[in-house]
Protein backbone atom coordinates (compact mmCIF):
# COMPACT_ATOMS: atom_id res chain seq x y z
CA UNK A 1 0.00 0.00 0.00
CA UNK A 2 1.24 3.47 -0.92
CA UNK A 3 0.98 5.78 2.07
CA UNK A 4 -1.11 8.88 1.29
CA UNK A 5 0.92 12.07 0.93
CA UNK A 6 -0.26 15.68 1.19
CA UNK A 7 2.09 18.61 0.68
CA UNK A 8 1.16 22.24 1.15
CA UNK A 9 2.94 24.56 -1.28
CA UNK A 10 2.81 27.98 0.35
CA UNK A 11 4.33 29.64 -2.74
CA UNK A 12 5.35 33.29 -2.09
CA UNK A 13 3.16 33.76 0.97
CA UNK A 14 3.75 34.31 4.69
CA UNK A 15 6.33 36.26 6.65
CA UNK A 16 8.01 34.36 9.47
CA UNK A 17 5.50 35.59 12.05
CA UNK A 18 2.60 34.69 9.76
CA UNK A 19 4.12 31.24 9.20
CA UNK A 20 4.16 30.61 12.95
CA UNK A 21 0.51 31.66 13.19
CA UNK A 22 -0.52 29.32 10.38
CA UNK A 23 1.39 26.37 11.83
CA UNK A 24 -0.17 27.01 15.24
CA UNK A 25 -3.59 26.90 13.58
CA UNK A 26 -3.04 23.78 11.45
CA UNK A 27 -0.66 21.54 13.39
CA UNK A 28 -2.92 20.56 16.33
CA UNK A 29 -5.65 19.47 13.93
CA UNK A 30 -3.50 17.17 11.76
CA UNK A 31 -0.61 16.14 13.99
CA UNK A 32 -2.21 12.89 15.18
CA UNK A 33 -3.12 11.58 11.71
CA UNK A 34 -0.58 8.78 11.51
CA UNK A 35 -1.62 7.19 8.21
CA UNK A 36 -0.78 10.15 5.99
CA UNK A 37 2.54 11.88 5.25
CA UNK A 38 2.25 15.66 5.58
CA UNK A 39 4.72 18.30 4.43
CA UNK A 40 4.78 22.10 4.51
CA UNK A 41 6.80 23.48 1.58
CA UNK A 42 7.51 27.04 2.63
CA UNK A 43 9.39 30.09 1.30
CA UNK A 44 13.14 30.05 1.93
CA UNK A 45 12.81 32.78 4.57
CA UNK A 46 10.40 30.59 6.57
CA UNK A 47 12.47 27.40 6.55
CA UNK A 48 14.23 28.11 9.83
CA UNK A 49 11.16 29.05 11.90
CA UNK A 50 9.10 26.24 10.37
CA UNK A 51 11.79 23.69 11.20
CA UNK A 52 11.98 25.02 14.75
CA UNK A 53 8.19 24.90 15.20
CA UNK A 54 7.95 21.37 13.81
CA UNK A 55 11.09 20.05 15.50
CA UNK A 56 9.29 17.25 17.34
CA UNK A 57 6.44 16.92 14.87
CA UNK A 58 5.69 14.24 12.29
CA UNK A 59 4.97 17.01 9.78
CA UNK A 60 7.82 17.43 7.31
CA UNK A 61 9.48 20.64 6.15
CA UNK A 62 10.31 21.34 2.53
CA UNK A 63 11.55 24.03 0.16
CA UNK A 64 10.03 25.05 -3.15
CA UNK A 65 13.11 24.87 -5.37
CA UNK A 66 16.80 23.93 -5.28
CA UNK A 67 19.94 24.54 -7.35
CA UNK A 68 22.03 21.66 -8.65
CA UNK A 69 25.33 22.87 -7.19
CA UNK A 70 26.26 22.63 -3.50
CA UNK A 71 27.76 26.13 -3.51
CA UNK A 72 29.08 28.74 -5.90
CA UNK A 73 28.49 32.04 -7.67
CA UNK A 74 24.74 31.59 -8.17
CA UNK A 75 23.16 34.75 -6.80
CA UNK A 76 19.63 34.22 -5.57
CA UNK A 77 19.80 30.41 -5.57
CA UNK A 78 19.73 27.88 -2.70
CA UNK A 79 21.66 24.63 -2.54
CA UNK A 80 20.67 21.15 -1.34
CA UNK A 81 22.99 21.53 1.66
CA UNK A 82 21.25 24.75 2.71
CA UNK A 83 17.83 23.09 2.56
CA UNK A 84 19.05 20.04 4.49
CA UNK A 85 19.79 22.23 7.53
CA UNK A 86 16.04 22.69 7.95
CA UNK A 87 14.04 20.14 5.96
CA UNK A 88 14.04 16.89 4.02
CA UNK A 89 11.77 17.74 1.09
CA UNK A 90 11.88 19.92 -2.01
CA UNK A 91 9.51 20.70 -4.88
CA UNK A 92 11.15 20.57 -8.30
CA UNK A 93 9.77 21.62 -11.68
CA UNK A 94 6.58 23.31 -10.52
CA UNK A 95 4.66 24.73 -13.47
CA UNK A 96 5.21 28.28 -12.21
CA UNK A 97 8.96 27.68 -12.16
CA UNK A 98 8.78 26.34 -15.70
CA UNK A 99 6.46 29.01 -17.15
CA UNK A 100 7.64 32.10 -15.25
CA UNK A 101 11.32 31.43 -14.59
CA UNK A 102 12.49 29.46 -17.60
CA UNK A 103 13.09 26.07 -16.03
CA UNK A 104 13.32 23.28 -18.58
CA UNK A 105 13.03 19.51 -18.50
CA UNK A 106 16.82 19.40 -18.50
CA UNK A 107 17.27 21.73 -15.50
CA UNK A 108 14.54 19.83 -13.66
CA UNK A 109 16.65 16.70 -14.17
CA UNK A 110 19.80 18.42 -12.87
CA UNK A 111 18.00 19.69 -9.77
CA UNK A 112 16.45 16.29 -9.17
CA UNK A 113 19.75 14.43 -9.35
CA UNK A 114 21.41 16.95 -7.00
CA UNK A 115 18.57 16.78 -4.49
CA UNK A 116 18.50 12.97 -4.46
CA UNK A 117 22.29 12.75 -4.18
CA UNK A 118 22.00 14.93 -1.08
CA UNK A 119 19.31 12.74 0.50
CA UNK A 120 16.39 15.09 -0.06
CA UNK A 121 12.94 13.74 -0.87
CA UNK A 122 11.86 15.17 -4.20
CA UNK A 123 8.34 16.19 -5.22
CA UNK A 124 8.79 16.47 -8.99
CA UNK A 125 6.00 18.14 -10.97
CA UNK A 126 4.81 17.37 -14.48
CA UNK A 127 1.83 18.65 -16.43
CA UNK A 128 0.51 20.01 -19.70
CA UNK A 129 -0.76 23.43 -20.78
CA UNK A 130 -4.35 24.07 -21.81
CA UNK A 131 -3.32 24.27 -25.47
CA UNK A 132 -1.47 20.95 -25.22
CA UNK A 133 -4.44 19.39 -23.47
CA UNK A 134 -6.95 20.59 -26.05
CA UNK A 135 -4.77 19.47 -28.96
CA UNK A 136 -4.48 15.94 -27.58
CA UNK A 137 -0.78 16.19 -26.68
CA UNK A 138 -1.10 15.51 -22.93
CA UNK A 139 0.42 12.03 -22.98
CA UNK A 140 3.22 13.06 -25.36
CA UNK A 141 4.17 16.12 -23.28
CA UNK A 142 4.07 14.44 -19.87
CA UNK A 143 5.86 11.31 -21.10
CA UNK A 144 8.69 13.51 -22.39
CA UNK A 145 8.83 15.42 -19.09
CA UNK A 146 9.04 12.11 -17.23
CA UNK A 147 11.75 10.60 -19.43
CA UNK A 148 14.00 13.65 -19.18
CA UNK A 149 13.36 14.30 -15.49
CA UNK A 150 14.31 10.72 -14.58
CA UNK A 151 17.29 10.47 -16.92
CA UNK A 152 20.27 8.99 -15.00
CA UNK A 153 18.22 8.59 -11.83
CA UNK A 154 19.00 5.06 -10.54
CA UNK A 155 16.21 2.73 -9.36
CA UNK A 156 17.45 2.73 -5.76
CA UNK A 157 16.63 6.45 -5.46
CA UNK A 158 12.99 6.15 -6.51
CA UNK A 159 11.88 5.58 -2.91
CA UNK A 160 12.79 9.25 -2.33
CA UNK A 161 10.67 10.51 -5.24
CA UNK A 162 7.05 11.63 -5.22
CA UNK A 163 5.51 12.76 -8.52
CA UNK A 164 2.87 15.47 -8.77
CA UNK A 165 0.62 15.70 -11.82
CA UNK A 166 -0.23 19.37 -12.15
CA UNK A 167 -2.17 20.40 -15.26
CA UNK A 168 -0.91 23.93 -15.85
CA UNK A 169 -4.39 25.14 -16.79
CA UNK A 170 -5.67 24.15 -13.32
CA UNK A 171 -3.00 25.91 -11.24
CA UNK A 172 -4.52 28.84 -9.36
CA UNK A 173 -7.43 29.09 -11.81
CA UNK A 174 -10.15 27.32 -9.86
CA UNK A 175 -10.48 24.89 -12.78
CA UNK A 176 -9.87 21.41 -11.42
CA UNK A 177 -9.21 18.44 -13.68
CA UNK A 178 -11.96 15.82 -13.58
CA UNK A 179 -10.84 13.17 -11.04
CA UNK A 180 -11.40 10.25 -13.43
CA UNK A 181 -9.50 12.04 -16.18
CA UNK A 182 -6.66 12.92 -13.79
CA UNK A 183 -6.42 9.26 -12.78
CA UNK A 184 -6.33 8.18 -16.43
CA UNK A 185 -3.56 10.66 -17.25
CA UNK A 186 -1.53 9.51 -14.26
CA UNK A 187 -1.97 5.86 -15.25
CA UNK A 188 -0.93 6.26 -18.88
CA UNK A 189 1.37 9.30 -18.86
CA UNK A 190 3.17 8.83 -15.53
CA UNK A 191 2.99 5.23 -14.34
CA UNK A 192 3.40 3.81 -17.86
CA UNK A 193 6.74 5.61 -18.45
CA UNK A 194 7.83 4.54 -14.95
CA UNK A 195 7.09 0.91 -15.85
CA UNK A 196 9.11 1.27 -19.05
CA UNK A 197 12.05 2.87 -17.21
CA UNK A 198 12.05 0.97 -13.91
CA UNK A 199 9.62 -1.96 -14.09
CA UNK A 200 6.18 -2.58 -12.61
CA UNK A 201 7.27 -3.04 -8.99
CA UNK A 202 8.87 0.41 -8.69
CA UNK A 203 6.12 2.06 -10.75
CA UNK A 204 3.46 0.58 -8.48
CA UNK A 205 5.31 1.66 -5.33
CA UNK A 206 5.90 5.27 -6.44
CA UNK A 207 3.41 7.77 -5.09
CA UNK A 208 1.73 10.14 -7.52
CA UNK A 209 -0.17 13.22 -6.36
CA UNK A 210 -2.68 15.45 -8.07
CA UNK A 211 -2.28 19.22 -7.89
CA UNK A 212 -4.44 21.95 -9.34
CA UNK A 213 -7.27 23.73 -7.50
CA UNK A 214 -7.55 20.99 -4.86
CA UNK A 215 -10.06 22.00 -2.17
CA UNK A 216 -11.61 20.53 0.91
CA UNK A 217 -14.80 20.06 -1.10
CA UNK A 218 -13.24 18.02 -3.93
CA UNK A 219 -10.23 16.30 -2.36
CA UNK A 220 -12.00 13.03 -1.58
CA UNK A 221 -13.03 12.64 -5.24
CA UNK A 222 -9.35 12.53 -6.17
CA UNK A 223 -8.18 10.35 -3.30
CA UNK A 224 -10.61 7.52 -4.09
CA UNK A 225 -8.98 7.15 -7.51
CA UNK A 226 -6.67 4.09 -7.61
CA UNK A 227 -3.64 5.89 -9.06
CA UNK A 228 -3.86 9.12 -7.02
CA UNK A 229 -2.04 8.95 -3.69
CA UNK A 230 -2.57 12.46 -2.35
CA UNK A 231 -2.22 16.08 -3.34
CA UNK A 232 0.15 18.98 -3.82
CA UNK A 233 -2.01 21.79 -2.49
CA UNK A 234 -1.51 25.47 -3.31
CA UNK A 235 -3.92 28.15 -2.10
CA UNK A 236 -5.92 25.87 0.17
CA UNK A 237 -2.76 25.01 2.14
CA UNK A 238 -2.80 28.56 3.52
CA UNK A 239 -6.23 28.09 5.11
CA UNK A 240 -7.96 25.90 7.67
CA UNK A 241 -9.37 24.11 4.63
CA UNK A 242 -6.02 22.26 4.42
CA UNK A 243 -7.14 20.21 7.42
CA UNK A 244 -10.11 18.86 5.44
CA UNK A 245 -7.79 17.81 2.60
CA UNK A 246 -5.37 16.02 4.92
CA UNK A 247 -8.20 14.23 6.70
CA UNK A 248 -9.68 13.16 3.37
CA UNK A 249 -6.31 11.62 2.43
CA UNK A 250 -5.97 9.91 5.80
Amino acid sequence: MRKPFVAGNWKMHKTTSEAIELIDELQPKIEDLSNVEIVFCVPFTCLSVTAEKLHQSKIGVGAQNVHWEKQGAYTGEISPLMIKEFGNYVIIGHSERRSLFGETNETVNKRMIAALNNDLIVIVCVGESLQENESGKTEEVITQQMRIAFSDVPPNQLNNVVIAYEPIWAIGTGLACDPNKANEIIKYSIRKPLIEMYGEKIANETRVLYGGSVKGSNAKEYFIQPDIDGALVGGASLKLEFVEIVRAAA
